[in-house]
Protein backbone atom coordinates (compact mmCIF):
# COMPACT_ATOMS: atom_id res chain seq x y z
CA UNK A 1 0.00 0.00 0.00
CA UNK A 2 2.85 2.30 0.83
CA UNK A 3 4.34 1.61 -2.61
CA UNK A 4 1.07 2.63 -4.26
CA UNK A 5 1.03 5.79 -2.21
CA UNK A 6 4.59 6.62 -3.23
CA UNK A 7 3.77 5.90 -6.85
CA UNK A 8 0.66 8.03 -6.73
CA UNK A 9 2.55 10.90 -5.15
CA UNK A 10 5.27 10.65 -7.78
CA UNK A 11 2.71 10.67 -10.60
CA UNK A 12 0.97 13.65 -9.04
CA UNK A 13 4.21 15.58 -8.84
CA UNK A 14 5.14 14.63 -12.40
CA UNK A 15 1.76 15.86 -13.64
CA UNK A 16 2.22 19.13 -11.78
CA UNK A 17 5.73 19.46 -13.18
CA UNK A 18 4.45 18.92 -16.70
CA UNK A 19 1.94 21.73 -16.25
CA UNK A 20 4.66 23.98 -14.86
CA UNK A 21 6.92 23.24 -17.84
CA UNK A 22 4.09 24.04 -20.25
CA UNK A 23 3.42 27.36 -18.53
CA UNK A 24 7.14 28.12 -18.52
CA UNK A 25 7.36 27.47 -22.26
CA UNK A 26 4.52 29.92 -22.89
CA UNK A 27 6.10 32.49 -20.57
CA UNK A 28 9.53 32.20 -22.21
CA UNK A 29 7.96 32.58 -25.66
CA UNK A 30 6.04 35.69 -24.58
CA UNK A 31 9.05 37.29 -22.87
CA UNK A 32 11.28 36.58 -25.84
CA UNK A 33 8.68 38.16 -28.12
CA UNK A 34 8.89 41.34 -26.02
CA UNK A 35 12.61 41.75 -26.74
CA UNK A 36 13.41 44.51 -29.25
CA UNK A 37 14.01 43.11 -32.71
CA UNK A 38 14.09 39.51 -33.86
CA UNK A 39 16.64 37.09 -35.30
CA UNK A 40 16.34 38.64 -38.77
CA UNK A 41 17.20 42.13 -37.51
CA UNK A 42 20.01 40.89 -35.26
CA UNK A 43 21.68 38.87 -38.02
CA UNK A 44 21.61 41.73 -40.52
CA UNK A 45 24.02 44.64 -40.19
CA UNK A 46 23.06 48.28 -39.97
CA UNK A 47 23.40 48.74 -43.76
CA UNK A 48 20.77 46.09 -44.54
CA UNK A 49 17.67 47.37 -46.27
CA UNK A 50 14.14 46.73 -45.08
CA UNK A 51 13.67 44.39 -48.02
CA UNK A 52 16.69 42.31 -47.00
CA UNK A 53 15.45 42.09 -43.42
CA UNK A 54 11.98 41.12 -44.63
CA UNK A 55 13.44 38.45 -46.92
CA UNK A 56 15.45 36.93 -44.08
CA UNK A 57 12.43 37.10 -41.79
CA UNK A 58 10.44 35.16 -44.37
CA UNK A 59 13.27 32.65 -44.78
CA UNK A 60 13.34 32.05 -41.01
CA UNK A 61 9.51 31.82 -40.94
CA UNK A 62 9.36 34.76 -38.55
CA UNK A 63 6.61 36.33 -40.62
CA UNK A 64 4.18 33.66 -39.44
CA UNK A 65 1.76 34.46 -36.59
CA UNK A 66 3.33 33.94 -33.13
CA UNK A 67 0.64 31.46 -32.09
CA UNK A 68 1.33 29.33 -35.14
CA UNK A 69 5.08 29.33 -34.50
CA UNK A 70 4.56 28.39 -30.88
CA UNK A 71 2.15 25.59 -31.79
CA UNK A 72 4.68 24.11 -34.23
CA UNK A 73 7.41 24.25 -31.61
CA UNK A 74 5.20 22.70 -28.91
CA UNK A 75 4.13 19.85 -31.19
CA UNK A 76 7.79 19.13 -31.86
CA UNK A 77 8.58 19.00 -28.15
CA UNK A 78 5.89 16.35 -27.69
CA UNK A 79 7.75 14.17 -30.18
CA UNK A 80 11.15 14.76 -28.60
CA UNK A 81 12.31 17.62 -30.82
CA UNK A 82 13.30 21.00 -29.38
CA UNK A 83 13.11 22.83 -32.67
CA UNK A 84 15.64 24.30 -35.08
CA UNK A 85 18.04 27.11 -34.24
CA UNK A 86 17.40 30.31 -36.17
CA UNK A 87 21.13 31.10 -36.08
CA UNK A 88 22.91 27.85 -36.90
CA UNK A 89 20.06 26.21 -38.76
CA UNK A 90 20.72 22.98 -36.88
CA UNK A 91 18.64 21.19 -34.27
CA UNK A 92 18.55 22.70 -30.79
CA UNK A 93 19.30 19.20 -29.53
CA UNK A 94 22.75 19.48 -31.14
CA UNK A 95 23.43 22.67 -29.17
CA UNK A 96 22.29 20.92 -26.01
CA UNK A 97 24.48 17.90 -26.73
CA UNK A 98 27.56 20.13 -27.17
CA UNK A 99 27.05 22.06 -23.94
CA UNK A 100 25.24 19.85 -21.44
CA UNK A 101 28.29 17.74 -20.63
CA UNK A 102 30.22 20.68 -19.16
CA UNK A 103 27.20 21.80 -17.17
CA UNK A 104 26.63 18.30 -15.79
CA UNK A 105 30.27 17.99 -14.76
CA UNK A 106 30.11 21.34 -12.97
CA UNK A 107 26.86 20.40 -11.20
CA UNK A 108 28.08 16.91 -10.26
CA UNK A 109 31.37 18.14 -8.81
CA UNK A 110 29.49 20.83 -6.89
CA UNK A 111 27.12 18.28 -5.34
CA UNK A 112 30.05 15.98 -4.53
CA UNK A 113 31.58 18.86 -2.56
CA UNK A 114 28.42 20.31 -1.03
CA UNK A 115 26.62 17.29 0.39
CA UNK A 116 29.39 15.69 2.51
CA UNK A 117 30.82 19.03 3.64
CA UNK A 118 27.45 20.54 4.56
CA UNK A 119 26.32 17.39 6.38
CA UNK A 120 29.59 17.18 8.31
CA UNK A 121 29.46 20.86 9.32
CA UNK A 122 25.81 20.58 10.33
CA UNK A 123 26.38 17.49 12.45
CA UNK A 124 29.48 18.82 14.18
CA UNK A 125 27.80 22.17 14.88
CA UNK A 126 24.61 20.55 16.14
CA UNK A 127 26.44 18.18 18.47
CA UNK A 128 28.36 21.15 19.92
CA UNK A 129 25.46 23.59 20.13
CA UNK A 130 26.55 26.92 21.59
CA UNK A 131 30.24 26.03 21.51
CA UNK A 132 33.03 27.99 19.86
CA UNK A 133 33.01 25.79 16.75
CA UNK A 134 29.24 26.11 16.43
CA UNK A 135 29.37 29.90 16.69
CA UNK A 136 32.20 30.09 14.16
CA UNK A 137 30.49 27.86 11.61
CA UNK A 138 27.20 29.72 12.05
CA UNK A 139 28.85 33.11 11.60
CA UNK A 140 30.71 32.02 8.46
CA UNK A 141 27.69 30.37 6.85
CA UNK A 142 25.43 33.35 7.57
CA UNK A 143 28.02 35.70 6.07
CA UNK A 144 28.45 33.56 2.94
CA UNK A 145 24.71 33.28 2.48
CA UNK A 146 24.45 37.07 2.45
CA UNK A 147 26.93 37.48 -0.41
CA UNK A 148 25.44 37.23 -3.93
CA UNK A 149 27.04 34.61 -6.15
CA UNK A 150 28.32 37.06 -8.75
CA UNK A 151 29.90 39.27 -6.04
CA UNK A 152 31.66 36.27 -4.51
CA UNK A 153 32.84 35.25 -7.98
CA UNK A 154 34.36 38.67 -8.60
CA UNK A 155 36.05 38.69 -5.19
CA UNK A 156 37.57 35.24 -5.73
CA UNK A 157 38.75 36.14 -9.22
CA UNK A 158 40.32 39.39 -7.99
CA UNK A 159 42.05 37.70 -5.06
CA UNK A 160 42.98 34.19 -6.15
CA UNK A 161 43.40 34.74 -9.88
CA UNK A 162 44.42 38.31 -10.67
CA UNK A 163 46.42 39.09 -7.52
CA UNK A 164 47.87 35.73 -6.49
CA UNK A 165 47.71 33.94 -9.84
CA UNK A 166 46.81 30.63 -8.25
CA UNK A 167 43.78 29.73 -10.39
CA UNK A 168 42.49 30.51 -13.88
CA UNK A 169 40.06 33.42 -13.92
CA UNK A 170 38.07 32.47 -16.99
CA UNK A 171 37.28 29.62 -19.35
CA UNK A 172 37.71 31.77 -22.47
CA UNK A 173 39.42 29.68 -25.13
CA UNK A 174 38.91 26.49 -23.13
CA UNK A 175 37.15 23.41 -24.52
CA UNK A 176 35.10 21.06 -22.39
CA UNK A 177 37.64 18.27 -22.97
CA UNK A 178 40.33 20.42 -21.34
CA UNK A 179 38.81 19.63 -17.95
CA UNK A 180 40.63 16.30 -18.01
CA UNK A 181 44.02 18.02 -18.08
CA UNK A 182 43.11 21.27 -16.28
CA UNK A 183 40.88 20.39 -13.31
CA UNK A 184 41.90 23.72 -11.73
CA UNK A 185 39.35 25.31 -14.06
CA UNK A 186 36.60 23.92 -11.84
CA UNK A 187 37.88 25.29 -8.53
CA UNK A 188 36.52 28.85 -8.64
CA UNK A 189 33.15 28.03 -10.27
CA UNK A 190 32.54 25.17 -7.82
CA UNK A 191 33.58 27.34 -4.87
CA UNK A 192 31.11 30.06 -5.88
CA UNK A 193 28.18 27.69 -6.37
CA UNK A 194 29.00 25.69 -3.24
CA UNK A 195 29.25 28.60 -0.83
CA UNK A 196 25.56 29.42 -0.49
CA UNK A 197 24.45 25.80 -0.83
CA UNK A 198 26.72 24.68 2.00
CA UNK A 199 25.49 27.56 4.13
CA UNK A 200 21.83 26.68 3.65
CA UNK A 201 22.16 22.92 3.89
CA UNK A 202 24.51 22.84 6.89
CA UNK A 203 22.21 25.12 8.90
CA UNK A 204 19.24 22.84 8.25
CA UNK A 205 21.23 19.74 9.22
CA UNK A 206 22.38 21.53 12.39
CA UNK A 207 18.80 22.50 13.23
CA UNK A 208 17.68 18.90 12.75
CA UNK A 209 20.45 17.57 15.00
CA UNK A 210 19.66 20.10 17.72
CA UNK A 211 15.93 19.33 17.57
CA UNK A 212 16.47 15.56 17.79
CA UNK A 213 18.96 15.90 20.65
CA UNK A 214 16.30 17.78 22.63
CA UNK A 215 13.55 15.24 21.94
CA UNK A 216 12.16 13.14 24.74
CA UNK A 217 13.27 9.74 23.48
CA UNK A 218 16.89 10.91 23.08
CA UNK A 219 16.91 12.42 26.56
CA UNK A 220 15.52 9.16 27.92
CA UNK A 221 18.09 7.12 26.02
CA UNK A 222 20.83 9.20 27.59
CA UNK A 223 19.40 8.51 31.02
CA UNK A 224 19.41 4.80 30.28
CA UNK A 225 23.09 4.98 29.41
CA UNK A 226 22.92 4.38 25.67
CA UNK A 227 26.44 5.01 24.28
CA UNK A 228 26.75 8.39 22.59
CA UNK A 229 28.11 6.92 19.36
CA UNK A 230 25.21 4.49 19.00
CA UNK A 231 22.72 7.19 19.94
CA UNK A 232 24.03 9.56 17.29
CA UNK A 233 24.34 6.99 14.49
CA UNK A 234 21.09 5.08 15.06
CA UNK A 235 18.70 7.76 16.29
CA UNK A 236 19.96 11.31 15.87
CA UNK A 237 21.30 11.23 12.30
CA UNK A 238 18.40 9.35 10.61
CA UNK A 239 15.84 11.74 12.11
CA UNK A 240 17.97 14.84 11.63
CA UNK A 241 18.39 13.94 7.94
CA UNK A 242 14.77 14.83 7.15
CA UNK A 243 15.09 18.66 7.31
CA UNK A 244 18.41 18.35 5.50
CA UNK A 245 16.82 16.43 2.63
CA UNK A 246 13.94 18.90 2.53
CA UNK A 247 16.45 21.72 2.24
CA UNK A 248 18.22 19.75 -0.47
CA UNK A 249 15.09 20.18 -2.62
CA UNK A 250 15.47 23.94 -2.38
CA UNK A 251 19.23 23.64 -2.75
CA UNK A 252 18.56 21.93 -6.06
CA UNK A 253 17.06 25.17 -7.35
CA UNK A 254 20.08 27.05 -6.01
CA UNK A 255 22.34 24.57 -7.78
CA UNK A 256 20.70 25.18 -11.15
CA UNK A 257 20.64 28.96 -10.65
CA UNK A 258 24.18 29.05 -9.32
CA UNK A 259 25.54 27.02 -12.22
CA UNK A 260 23.87 29.42 -14.66
CA UNK A 261 25.48 32.41 -12.94
CA UNK A 262 28.99 30.99 -12.78
CA UNK A 263 28.83 29.85 -16.39
CA UNK A 264 28.06 33.42 -17.37
CA UNK A 265 30.74 34.94 -15.09
CA UNK A 266 33.54 32.50 -15.96
CA UNK A 267 32.52 32.02 -19.63
CA UNK A 268 32.04 28.30 -19.06
CA UNK A 269 31.00 26.66 -22.37
CA UNK A 270 27.86 25.14 -20.90
CA UNK A 271 24.10 25.35 -21.33
CA UNK A 272 23.81 28.78 -19.69
CA UNK A 273 26.36 30.30 -22.05
CA UNK A 274 24.48 28.88 -25.02
CA UNK A 275 21.24 30.26 -23.59
CA UNK A 276 22.71 33.75 -23.20
CA UNK A 277 23.99 33.71 -26.77
CA UNK A 278 20.58 32.58 -27.98
CA UNK A 279 18.88 35.45 -26.16
CA UNK A 280 21.34 37.93 -27.68
CA UNK A 281 20.63 36.53 -31.15
CA UNK A 282 16.86 36.39 -30.54
CA UNK A 283 17.05 32.68 -31.32
CA UNK A 284 13.62 31.89 -29.86
CA UNK A 285 13.56 28.09 -30.46
CA UNK A 286 16.95 27.70 -28.78
CA UNK A 287 15.91 29.88 -25.83
CA UNK A 288 12.71 27.89 -25.42
CA UNK A 289 14.41 24.51 -25.70
CA UNK A 290 17.29 25.25 -23.32
CA UNK A 291 15.03 26.99 -20.78
CA UNK A 292 12.72 23.97 -20.85
CA UNK A 293 15.62 21.58 -20.23
CA UNK A 294 16.95 23.70 -17.35
CA UNK A 295 13.48 23.86 -15.75
CA UNK A 296 13.04 20.12 -16.18
CA UNK A 297 16.37 19.50 -14.41
CA UNK A 298 15.28 21.67 -11.48
CA UNK A 299 11.94 19.85 -11.23
CA UNK A 300 13.62 16.43 -11.29
CA UNK A 301 15.95 17.44 -8.46
CA UNK A 302 13.01 18.75 -6.44
CA UNK A 303 10.97 15.59 -7.05
CA UNK A 304 13.87 13.33 -6.09
CA UNK A 305 14.36 15.21 -2.81
CA UNK A 306 10.63 15.08 -2.03
CA UNK A 307 10.46 11.34 -2.65
CA UNK A 308 13.50 10.79 -0.46
CA UNK A 309 11.85 12.81 2.31
CA UNK A 310 8.76 10.64 2.07
CA UNK A 311 10.92 7.52 2.18
CA UNK A 312 12.60 8.71 5.37
CA UNK A 313 9.38 9.80 7.08
CA UNK A 314 6.36 8.31 5.31
CA UNK A 315 3.17 10.26 5.88
CA UNK A 316 0.53 8.44 3.88
CA UNK A 317 -2.28 10.53 5.27
CA UNK A 318 -0.82 13.67 3.73
CA UNK A 319 -0.66 12.10 0.30
CA UNK A 320 -4.27 10.95 0.03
Amino acid sequence: MAGLTMRGYALQRLALGTVQLALLAVLVFLLTALLPGDAAEVRNNEDATDAQVAALREQLHLDRPPLERFADWASGVLTGELGTSLVSGGPVLDILARTVGTTLVLAAVTLAVVVPLAVALGIVSGLREGGRLDRTVTSVTVALNAVPDFVLALLLVAGLSLKLGWLPATWVGVEATDLLVQPALLVLPVAVVSARMISLLSRQVRAGVVTVLRSGYVVQARRLGVPRRALVLRHVLPNAAVPGVQELARVGDNLVGGVLIVEAVFAVPGVATALIRAVEARDVPTVQGLALVIAAAALVLSLAADLLCHRLVPRTEVLR
